[in-house]
């Protein structure tokens, strides 16, 4: 016969082992729910990348028209560049043209002075060639005067009018060719004849016929001269 304390050990054991048995089912029911949510997770993570891997048209259709609205994009900075380079172009092509205009107009004007220089240079001697012909009336007629007439008030006005005469000519840049005792050139002298002299040796001027004149660098009228053979 069983004893109360054998008795007690044995509900003891009986209640443990229900215990280790309840945890087990427990153990084993958490398990398997963990592995139904990882499996839906898979799944569902399945689903999302084959989604994912087929867009829908509207996705599509957006794609297309991004890329399309790019590469208008692109040929829209191609056709500004183009047409940058294209203004450029003309504008160094105009300052290129406007440069040689200028130049072109500094040549005409530097050679329109020149012109105008020479004109009136050739008319500044054409006038000079008339005016000496009165200079020699006067020179003549007042070497005519005898040495007892100077005095006379008229011969005195008239050499006066002479001397302001070859003051303005003087004033002019007009002045006479130095010729008695030069060297012959007949560059400025006009040699008509040769004379003999005992002053000057051969090839010098002896005598002036008629005075010559010069209008700044350049001969109005050679001297007429006679040099010495």
């Amino acid at each position: 016969m069983e004893t109360t304390e054998n008795k007690d050990i044995n509900l003891a054991a009986e209640k443990l082992q229900e215990n280790e048995n309840l945890a087990e089912e427990e153990e084993t029911q958490a398990a398997g729910e963990e592995m139904t949510e990882a499996q839906g997770e898979s799944e569902e993570i399945c689903e999302a990348e084959e989604k994912s891997g087929e867009d829908s048209p509207e996705e599509e259709s957006a794609a297309e028209e991004e890329a399309e609205e790019a590469q208008n994009g692109k040929k829209g900075l191609f056709k500004k560049k183009e047409k940058k380079n294209k203004q450029e172009e003309k504008i160094a092509e105009l300052s290129d043209r406007v440069q040689r205009q200028m130049a072109e107009f500094d040549n005409f004007r530097k050679r329109t002075e020149k012109e105008k220089a020479q004109m009136f240079e050739v008319g500044a001697k054409s006038i000079i060639e008339k005016i000496l012909p009165v200079v020699d009336n006067f020179e003549r007629g007042l070497s005519a005067v005898p040495e007892e007439s100077k005095g006379d008030p008229f011969v005195e006005g008239m050499d006066k009018i002479y001397k302001q005469l070859m003051t303005e000519l003087e004033n002019l840049e007009v002045k006479p060719i130095e010729a008695v005792g030069a060297e012959f050139n007949p560059e400025f002298h006009n040699a008509v004849m040769q004379v003999e002299s005992d002053e000057f040796e051969s090839g010098v001027v002896a005598q002036e016929l008629q005075k010559g004149y010069m209008y700044r660098d350049s001969v109005v009228r050679h001297s007429m001269v006679a040099v010495v053979q």
